[in-house]
């Protein structure tokens, strides 16, 4: 464990420092981290698009299956998290390190029960996710590794949320990023160089998200640091109830995420293989347009954290003002960005099939048309988290994809067909900013 005086140092930077610099300082290496990160999604999507419409759709439908897998990794590592960022304001060091290794073991557990049921029911899998009798083939074979892999998947997301709400999100970066550039660079040579295709980007993501797990793991052992014990793994039920209490709004944020892109993926599919590619290309470029964002937000978790913990209330609401100015105004440039050049960035990914381009571009630009609004919805989302607030935070995660867009998607569809499918997440972004004005108001309010 490391020596008390190293914490003492870093409590004394998260509630002392200006809240803008130690944000930003923050918030850089989680901005790194969600940006490669989201290039390393865009490649594989890229490098398989060469190999067709079918291919590019196949892959498209595991999308849901990794966001289940991320739900589990952020429900524990922002559960965990929240706990510790909250703990170690508090100067309680002993409980901070319990629930470091209690969210990390939990989590590789639930990561092994995912991976062995998905591998026993594979085929049936790939149907329920969306996969047509075209797409099967490339869908089975892009599942494959993935679950394999999913157990240090999950355990890398866990841990390097833990890390960010230490304010140590520079060893996640390594970690995360690390991790990224690996996949790209085994992309390529898979999938192209040994010939196996689809099968070959799934390897590459298995093998890359390895490495990430090992330097997270070697990460959280650096000084300043909870270090992960197995002698602190706790299964008393206060760990659980903690972990619940900080880690249900990402769970339910996730978990109905991936709900909304089976729905998504299984509708398209009455429209042909080119809509499924279309939608999943654009899930893709709109979670890279965003990461810049998520980065920047997760910079202010710490600081929140921290000051919460040490009532400090007024660097907390500080903080939160900072990071809604400057989110709102990149998403305004990212929205006329992806309005204006919506079909060359289309055309990267499936340039030769005129369908998935005319698809696509309507799909981007009516999803960049809410982008401004979501700076106020994703910060007072993560605020809420960090700060405790389980009910209005998980009732504001559930909502964007499951209360507004489920709902939107099912009556739209039917109504407008195609078009319904493409503007359900506008219809849905909009009715969450509406949601989010006075959760968000009151939480500040009683902050006194």
């Amino acid at each position: 464990m490391a020596h008390q005086a190293e914490f003492d140092e870093k409590y004394d930077l998260m509630i002392n420092l200006p809240v803008e610099k130690l944000v930003c300082r923050m918030a850089i290496p989680s901005i790194v981290t969600m940006m490669i990160s989201a290039m390393y999604n865009m490649a594989d999507t890229y490098f398989v698009g060469s190999l067709g419409t079918s291919a590019t759709a196949g892959v498209g439908i595991v999308f849901s299956l990794m966001a289940l897998i991320q739900a589990i990794g952020f429900f524990f590592g922002h559960g965990a998290g929240n706990y510790v960022s909250r703990r170690l304001g508090a100067q309680d060091l002993a409980r901070a390190s319990k629930m470091a290794a209690t969210g990390f073991f939990s989590s590789l557990a639930f990561g092994v029960l995912l991976a062995a049921a998905g591998l026993m029911n594979l085929d049936s899998l790939a149907r329920f996710l969306g996969a047509t009798e075209t797409i099967m083939p490339f869908a089975r074979d892009y599942l494959k590794f993935i679950l394999v892999g999913s157990p240090w998947v999950a355990t890398s997301l866990m841990m390097n949320n833990l890390l960010r709400f230490q304010g140590s999100a520079f060893y996640g970066m390594i970690g995360m990023a690390s991790g990224a550039v690996i996949n790209i660079v085994l992309d390529p040579v898979l999938i192209f160089g040994l010939g196996m295709g689809v099968a070959g980007a799934s390897l590459a993501t298995m093998i890359s998200q390895f490495a990430a797990f090992c330097l997270l793991f070697r990460g959280c052992a650096k000084k300043g640091n909870v270090r992960i014990r197995l002698r602190n793994f706790s299964l008393l039920p206060y760990y659980y109830r903690e972990i619940v209490r900080g880690g249900a709004p990402s769970l339910i944020r996730q978990g109905i995420a991936a709900v909304a892109v089976v729905c998504l993926n299984r509708l398209a599919g009455a429209y042909g293989d080119a809509a499924i590619a279309a939608i999943s290309i654009v899930q893709r470029v709109v979670m890279f347009a965003n990461a810049a964002l998520i980065g920047f937000g997760q910079g202010f978790q710490p600081v929140c954290g921290f000051n919460y913990g040490a009532k400090r209330y007024d660097r907390v609401k500080r903080a939160f003002w900072f990071c809604v100015k400057v989110s709102t105004a990149w998403l305004l440039l990212m929205s006329l960005a992806g309005i204006v050049f919506a079909p060359g960035v289309i055309a990267i990914f499936r340039g030769d099939d005129a369908e998935v381009i005319s698809i696509g571009v309507l799909s981007l630009r009516l999803n960049c048309a809410a982008f401004p609004l979501m700076g106020w919805v994703i910060m007072n989302n993560m605020m809420l988290q960090t700060i405790g607030k389980a009910i209005p935070a998980s009732v504001l995660a559930l909502s964007r994809q499951g209360l507004f867009l489920l709902p939107a998607l099912f009556a739209l569809t039917p109504m407008f067909g195609l078009l319904g499918l493409q503007s359900s997440q506008l219809v849905a972004d909009v009715a969450t900013f509406i949601l989010a004005v006075p959760l968000g108001l009151t939480a500040l309010r009683e902050m006194k």
